[in-house]
């Protein structure tokens, strides 16, 4: 019998998929890593998945501990769907910019979810940094820390990255993903250019994110914004991100990222999220730079399902000036 053993091998070996309409627009392969395939939903189920582990092999986290995180929602949702395979609860800490769907589906999978104003960073009241005082104060629990907590990239490295060598037969020309945390881009870039150094890494980045200036100039300026996209963009460089080779970034505005997800529901059959789009539209951009010929792969992060009430919703998008015309 061809079977999988649980929840956590079933999380990666994604498929490839090749985005016709892109490709042909573009005279360039443009394909996407299919992370919402993941039992989860989104690519951040390797990282859930990764940083337990780790938290299991120091023995911070035994068994019937708690496991607290600060997310815009994916993370969490992995965190939540990793820890009732293996016998853990959950906390989680959200900003109140995001989704209701997101928080309603972290209550239905079972955690407790504590939504929290949104600030800064640099605010002690921020809910990453909320999160990891609240985990101090719990017997046997840890926080599992996504931004600054290496586990998150290493799962990238171990896993995407070389599903996607071996899926591309080596002919990929350049990897272009927007990032939150930098995991999953550093993890790739770490993995790729050790294949081969000639592999373009590229940063996509919304408005109101200080990565494309960082990565640009070296100094990480925020750019004008804000973004209606959920968990990508950031104002710091987290220990994750840095140290990584990237050889150049690109900016996506919300209009391209909006005229793209719904272009790709009405010409080609998907249904993806914010994230998903700024990603699609970064490739495009980098193909338009290389020219026709080349390898160009992409993350498809999750679907639309958990933005309906934004991203899916015209009186929301007309509140932001936005239009679902592609």
């Amino acid at each position: 019998m061809d079977t999988k053993n649980g929840f956590a091998a079933t999380i990666g070996n994604t498929p490839l998929i090749r985005l016709a309409g892109l490709s042909k627009a573009t005279g360039c392969e443009i394909l996407g890593k299919a992370e919402f395939l993941n039992p989860g939903g989104s690519v951040k189920d390797r990282a859930a998945l990764w940083m337990v582990r780790e938290h299991e092999k120091s023995g911070a986290l035994k068994p019937g501990g708690i496991v607290v995180e600060g997310t815009a929602g994916n993370t969490g949702i992995g965190l939540v769907h990793v820890c009732n395979a293996r016998g853990y609860s959950s906390v989680i800490y959200m900003p109140d910019n995001q989704s209701p769907e997101k928080i309603e589906l972290l209550q239905t999978l079972g955690a407790e979810v504590r939504v929290v104003p949104t600030v800064p960073y640099k605010n002690d009241m921020n809910y990453q940094k909320q999160a990891g005082r609240f985990a101090e104060t719990l017997p046997n629990a840890v926080w599992t820390n996504q931004f600054d907590n290496v586990a998150n990239r290493l799962a990238h490295y171990e896993s995407t990255a070389p599903e996607i060598w071996r899926q591309t037969a080596g002919t990929i020309d350049s990897f272009v993903t927007s990032t939150g945390t930098g995991g999953t881009l550093a993890g790739v870039s770490r993995y790729l250019k050790e294949q081969s150094p000639d592999v373009r890494i590229v940063l996509a980045d919304p408005m109101g994110s200080a990565l494309y200036s960082w990565v640009t100039t070296g100094q990480p300026l925020m750019s004008e914004g804000p973004s209606i996209t959920e968990g990508i963009g950031n104002s710091r460089v987290t220990d994750n991100l840095i140290d990584t080779v990237i050889d150049d970034a690109v900016q996506v505005t919300d209009q391209e990222m909006v005229s793209m997800v719904y272009r790709q529901m009405a010409e080609e059959g998907w249904f993806f999220g914010s994230s998903t789009g700024i990603n699609l539209c970064a490739a495009m951009k980098v193909a338009e730079k290389l020219g026709p010929g080349h390898v160009i792969v992409t993350i498809l992060a999750d679907t639309g399902s958990k933005y309906q009430s934004r991203l899916f919703n015209a009186q929301f998008l007309a509140e932001k000036g936005l239009s679902s015309a592609h």
